[in-house]
């Protein structure tokens, strides 16, 4: 009679229920035949979707045979109608069979009929009763997982439901149903693959060209929002905390240390008022405490260091590699991101590994990616696909030519958080679908154990670092996986039957081909190149403007400007206008017309220095516009040698030499040792005024006039002074010449002539 009411649709009894689990597994290749047997009588209706079934907590999330297994979340009426009499129930199985039916599984959509399996004994679902419309409640359910009667190694449907009844339709119905999947591997496996987890510590740029003239050279930063990442609870505060206790392997961008140790060191913020001075930055102590918190971090962690500031490859590849100049900067980026992770964490890091954009590749994009001295390119499963019919997921090292290694993160697994995680019920979701995909790639993957690499999102939010921790920690049993790092993976035997075939540049995604650097970008870095090249030659201390300019060039060619074109070409225009303004504090200061009276005078021309540091190698020009009239050094132009100091000017003198009077226009330049012209020219008008023959007559005669009065004068006193003479002579003898008014007498017409 029990066989018949079961035949019949009745509810099957325990052991008839082990019974038919037994034997689904032994049928797991027929999941038509095994949906039959899992499924009970088909209700009335199907479910209709009006109640919304929200994981948010499974756990443990891969139980073993002693575990209790915990199911809490929520459901919501989104129907007008109270529901009545509702329960909330679990339905386990039947086993998945490949990775595939995973994601099948995943995507499904409401309650199945014949295709979803019926709830485990009654005695664990949740009576809610009475369910109002527009209301939500919170259940959990707790089983012992030996309840559960899973059978071989695999992974397991899990589905909750809501079943109940309306007025409208009184009869018992599925209302709405969650999926998600059990990881079911409750020893360790005979054989485990090798599992590589990426965790990146990439931020954007926040660091601007300007820097402070004191030794230290202050940087000034964009703003300070980069603080709220490295205080408690930011994005990359929670980074660090989460990964210091997780088997990863650490992928940072060395442009973020040097950020971070700068403002260690105090730092200024530009000020958001046009025109404003930068401010003094206020998060010192907040950048210390997260450099000490990393660093600690990474002892005995294996660590990656990319390119500093991380440049777009794809972009490099697709847009800047005919500008010239471009590709140049690739090996010193590469080189400054080893000095700088030894610098500040005291750790040697690998630089043979380059990440471009999401793991997509083209030949391109390779040889932009090698072209810096790495020899793995960190790239994708959806990028470097499979062409054969292997049966499994292949490890991820591949050999693709050229000594040049195809690390292939497996696309699934790098993609699984990269939603809104800030929902538990989405992360509830997300890691038991990471697990069970895991867990499907040690079952099928052949004879030997192999080797997989999971590369997430580069700037992972606070809510998706905490479900990859979720994951990870899930996965700390070693049951069926075991952890490993990137350099280990890159040096994995690949399997032979793996696709090598680089895909053609017609197969790079349009989606990311739209996010790419323009080519006016890298023509922009370019000009800014030139006006730094020019302008180092002449400084006594080219170091000062060199290595923070270089660091921002770097920086002008960041992944972080994806998705934001107007922010990046803003911040390339005030690079190259900052620049530019530091070129114009060496220049030829404005001087006034000149008056040239006569055939030959000095003309000074003086040049001022602003900058802090002396300047030299720098040739001061004058030219004359018309030589015939007006000339230097017997030519049309002369130029002298200047050495200036810092905050000083100097005065450079020149003799002009005029043929004839008139206005002449006369330009003075400045040029570096190797001709090129520096900063903006200056004119002036030298005005030269010549002297005639009739002017020189006049000037003689004038001479002539004075030196024949002079001459005249003179013979006025020898006639006085004889005269005198003769009178003394008549005086009588015995009148003494001393007296008084013999001496009065003689002296008056003498005096006379001397006024």
């Amino acid at each position: 009679m029990a066989e018949a009411a079961e035949i019949q649709g009745g509810t099957p009894t325990p052991a008839r229920r082990r019974w038919l689990r037994r034997a689904v597994v032994l049928l797991a290749g027929t999941p038509v035949l095994a949906a039959l047997i899992y499924a009970p009588a088909p209700p009335a209706q199907a479910a209709d979707g009006s109640v919304d079934v929200q994981l948010d907590e499974v756990s443990p999330s891969a139980p073993v045979k002693s575990d209790t297994l915990t199911i809490s979340g929520t459901v919501v009426n989104n129907s007008s109608e109270t529901i009545k009499g509702a329960h909330v129930g679990l339905r386990v199985g039947p086993m998945v069979s490949d990775r595939s039916a995973i994601d099948e599984v995943a995507e499904r959509q409401g309650f199945r009929p014949g295709v979803d399996p019926g709830e485990i004994d009654s005695a664990f679902a949740v009576k809610l009763d009475s369910l109002p419309s527009k209301v939500g409640k919170p259940f959990s359910i707790k089983v012992p997982v030996n309840k559960l009667e899973l059978g071989a190694d695999g992974v397991y449907q899990l589905g909750v439901s809501v079943s109940g009844t309306t007025d409208s339709r009184p009869a018992e119905r599925v209302l709405g149903i969650q999926r998600t999947f059990l990881p079911w591997q409750p020893d360790p496996a005979a054989k485990r693959s090798s599992l590589t987890y990426v965790w990146p510590l990439i931020s954007t740029t926040r660091v601007t060209a300007e820097s402070g003239s004191d030794e230290l050279q202050t940087p000034v930063f964009l703003d300070d929002s980069l603080a709220q990442e490295l205080a408690a609870g930011g994005r990359l505060e929670r980074m660090v905390a989460l990964g210091k206790d997780l088997p990863v392997t650490w992928v940072i961008d060395p442009d973020l240390l040097t950020t971070v140790d700068a403002m260690t060191k105090g730092y200024r913020v530009r000020s958001p008022e046009p025109g404003g001075k930068p401010v003094q930055g206020k998060n010192k102590a907040v950048a210390e405490r997260w450099l000490s918190d990393l660093e600690n971090a990474v002892q005995g962690k294996k660590v990656v260091a990319l390119p500093f500031a991380d440049p777009d490859l794809a972009s490099l590849a697709h847009h800047g590699k005919d500008v010239s100049g471009t590709l140049g900067q690739l090996r010193p980026a590469t080189d400054k991101a080893k000095q700088a992770v030894e610098t500040v964490l005291h750790v040697t890091p690998s630089t043979d590994f380059s990440w471009p954009v999401e793991g997509a590749i083209d030949p391109a994009i390779v040889n932009v990616a090698t072209s810096a001295g790495a020899h793995n390119v960190l790239t994708r499963s959806d990028s470097l696909q499979e062409s054969g019919a292997l049966g499994y997921t292949p490890s991820a090292a591949r050999p693709i030519g050229a000594g040049t290694t195809a690390v292939v993160a497996d696309a699934e697994l790098s993609t699984a958080f990269g939603g809104d995680m800030s929902h538990a019920a989405n992360s509830t979701l997300a890691v038991q679908q990471f697990l069970a995909h895991s867990l499907a790639l040690n079952l099928h993957n052949g004879d030997e154990p192999r080797s997989y690499v999971v590369a997430p999102q580069r700037m992972p939010t606070v809510s998706q670092a905490d479900s990859m921790a979720l994951a990870l920690r899930g996965l700390q049993g070693a049951r069926w996986s075991q952890p490993s790092d990137l350099e280990a993976a890159a040096a994995a035997k690949p399997d032979p039957g793996a696709s090598t075939q680089v895909p053609g540049a017609g197969q790079y995604p349009e989606s990311l081909s739209k996010q790419e650097l323009p080519v006016s970008a890298f023509e922009k870095i370019r000009t800014t190149q030139n006006t730094l090249d020019h302008f180092k030659v002449i400084l006594t201390a080219p170091d000062r403007v060199e290595i923070p300019f270089g660091n921002t060039t770097n920086r002008e060619m960041s992944t972080s400007w994806r998705g934001r074109p107007e922010e990046g070409r803003l911040y390339r225009e005030e690079v190259q206008r900052y620049l530019i303004g530091l070129t114009e504090k060496v220049k030829v200061i404005p001087k006034s017309d000149a008056t040239l009276s006569g055939h030959s005078a000095t003309i000074p021309v003086s040049v001022q220095n602003s900058l802090v540091q002396d300047v030299h190698n720098l040739v001061l020009r004058v030219k004359s516009a018309n030589p015939t009239r007006l000339m230097f050094d017997d030519s049309g132009e002369a130029q002298q040698e200047v050495n200036v100091q810092g905050g000083h000017s100097q005065t450079v003198k020149f003799i002009a030499n005029a043929t004839a009077s008139g206005p002449v226009e006369v330009t003075a330049q400045l040029f570096t040792k190797d001709g090129v012209p520096y900063g903006k020219e200056r004119t002036f008008t030298v005005d030269a005024t010549e002297i005639t023959p009739t002017v020189m007559l006049v000037m003689a005669g004038g001479v002539l006039l004075l030196v024949l009065a002079g001459i005249k004068m003179y013979a006025s006193r020898k006639r006085v002074a004889a005269r005198t003479a003769a009178e003394e002579s008549t005086q009588p003898s015995d009148e003494s010449p001393d007296t008084g008014p013999q001496s009065a007498e003689g002296s008056g017409p003498s005096e006379t002539v001397d006024r």
